[in-house]
C-alpha cells in the first residue's frame, strides 16, 4: 500500500502531463523518475504524445506489445469490425462526432492504443437512457470481426441520465485488430450495469479503454468477462466522483494454451461518501495461458467517509500456465470508513478435490466443480440469468476441452 499527501493532477491538468518515460523513448534524455502512480500518468488525444512503446513502461511491461502493434498505428480502412445494436435500438442516439457533447466530458486517453481510437473513430455510437426511464432488458451491442488482417477503431458513449436505470452488454465475436474506447456516464441518482464480454476468435487482437464517472448518488456495475481472443486487453478506470456514489467492478477470465488476457482496473474515489467493490476471477489452463491484473485503487483528499476493497483470485489448472496480480492501494485521506486489497493465486485445494472424491465423485467430476464453483461467484454477479447460463456453458466447454487435449 502506498501512502500519499499530494493531490492527484485534474483531468485537464493531466492531460498536458509529459511522462518522463515517454520523454526519454522519444529523446534518450532521461530528466526524471518514470511515473508509476496511476493518477499521474499522462492522458493525451494525440498519439505522437505517448510515443511507441517497448514493453519497458510500467503499463505495458506485462503486456505483449509485439502482437499489440498492429493497434499503434490507425486503422487506414477501418473496416475490421461490424456494429450492431440486436437489443434496445429506441436508445441509441446520433452518433458523436469529436468535440461533439458528451464525447469526450470525461474520457481522456491513457495509452496509445485509446489515443489512436479516438483519432481513428470519426462517430462514436451513442447510446443514451431517457432521464427516470427503466430498461427492463439489456440493451445489446454485438461487435463482429471480419478477419484478423482486418483493422478498425470504435468510441462508444454509453449515457445514463438523472435517475434512470438500464443494463448495456457489449459482445465481442469473430476475429479482427480492434482498438476500441468505451465512455460511461451515469447522471445523478442512475443506476447502470455495464457487461462487455469478449468471446473473439483466439486469432484476434483486441485493445479497450473504459472511462466511467458516477455523479451524485449514482450506481455503476462494470463487469469484464473475456473467453476468447489472443491478446485481449480491456482496462476500466471508473471515478466516483459524486456524493454518495457506488462502484462496483468485477471480472472473469479463462485463459487457454497461447491467450494473453489483461486488465488494468483503476478505481478513483473522488466524493465524499463513496463505496467501491473490486472482484477480478481467472481461472488458466494450457501452455503458455496467461492472464495479467493490474489493481490501482486511489482515495482523493477530498474523498472523506469512503469505503473501498479490491481483490483478484486466479487458478492454475495446469503446468505452463501464468497468472500475474497486482494490487495498489493509494490513501490520501485519513478520514475513510475502510479499505483494503488482496490477491491470492493458485492451484486446486488439494483437500475440495480430496473431499469430493471420498464421496465417490470422480477426479475429473471434482476439478470440474471446484472450477464452477470457483468461478461462480463473479458469473452471478452479472445479473442477467441468460447471460450467466452461457458464461457457465462456456466454462463447462473451457474445461471438457482442456480434460480431453
Amino acid at each position: 500500500m502506498t501512502m500519499s499527501t499530494q493531490a492527484p493532477e485534474t483531468a485537464q491538468d493531466a492531460h498536458a502531463h509529459v511522462d518522463p518515460a515517454a520523454q526519454v523513448a522519444r529523446t534518450g534524455e532521461a530528466t526524471a523518475v518514470p511515473v508509476q502512480t496511476r493518477s499521474e500518468r499522462l492522458r493525451s488525444y494525440e498519439p505522437a504524445d505517448f510515443g511507441v512503446p517497448t514493453g519497458r513502461e510500467v503499463n505495458w511491461k506485462h503486456s505483449p506489445v509485439s502482437r499489440l502493434k498492429p493497434l499503434f498505428e490507425p486503422a487506414a480502412a477501418n473496416d475490421g469490425v461490424t456494429v450492431e445494436i440486436t437489443a434496445g435500438s429506441e436508445y441509441v442516439s446520433t452518433p458523436l462526432a469529436i468535440g461533439q457533447a458528451p464525447r469526450g466530458e470525461f474520457f481522456v486517453p491513457e495509452d496509445l492504443p485509446a489515443a489512436v481510437a479516438w483519432q481513428g473513430a470519426s462517430e462514436a455510437l451513442h447510446v443514451r437512457v431517457p432521464r427516470e426511464a427503466e430498461v427492463a432488458e439489456p440493451i445489446v451491442v454485438q461487435v463482429t470481426g471480419q478477419g484478423a488482417d482486418r483493422r478498425a477503431d470504435g468510441h462508444f458513449v454509453i449515457e445514463a441520465l438523472e435517475h434512470s436505470k438500464a443494463t448495456v452488454v457489449l459482445r465481442h465475436s469473430g476475429s479482427a485488430q480492434y482498438a476500441q474506447n468505451v465512455e460511461i456516464i451515469a447522471r445523478d441518482g442512475a443506476n447502470l450495469t455495464v457487461v462487455t464480454v469478449q468471446q473473439w476468435n483466439d486469432d484476434a487482437v483486441h485493445a479497450s479503454a473504459h472511462q466511467t464517472r458516477v455523479d451524485r448518488d449514482a450506481s455503476v456495475r462494470h463487469i469484464v468477462v473475456s473467453f476468447g481472443g489472443g491478446v485481449v486487453r480491456v482496462n476500466p478506470n471508473l471515478e466516483l466522483a459524486g456524493a454518495g456514489s457506488n462502484g462496483e467492478m468485477y471480472g472473469l477470465a479463462f485463459s487457454d494454451s497461447g491467450q494473453h488476457l489483461e486488465s488494468q482496473v483503476y478505481l478513483h474515489h473522488k466524493g465524499i461518501e463513496t463505496t467501491g467493490d473490486v472482484l477480478y476471477k481467472g481461472a488458466l489452463q494450457g501452455e503458455s495461458a496467461r492472464t495479467v491484473w493490474i489493481g490501482d485503487v486511489l482515495i482523493g483528499p477530498d474523498a472523506t467517509g469512503t469505503d473501498s476493497y479490491e481483490a483478484n483470485r486466479n487458478l492454475v489448472l495446469t503446468n505452463g500456465a501464468r497468472a500475474d496480480s497486482i494490487p495498489n492501494l493509494e490513501i490520501q485521506t485519513g478520514d475513510i470508513k475502510g479499505a483494503g486489497h488482496a490477491s491470492a493465486t493458485g492451484r486446486f485445494d488439494d483437500e475440495q478435490l480430496f473431499y469430493l472424491q471420498a464421496r465417490g465423485i470422480a477426479e475429473d467430476e471434482a476439478r470440474r466443480l471446484v472450477v464452477l464453483g470457483f468461478l461462480a461467484e463473479t458469473v452471478q454477479k452479472i445479473g442477467i440469468p441468460s447471460l450467466e447460463e452461457e458464461l457457465t456453458a462456456l466454462i463447462e466447454k473451457e474445461l471438457a476441452e482442456g480434460a480431453s487435449a
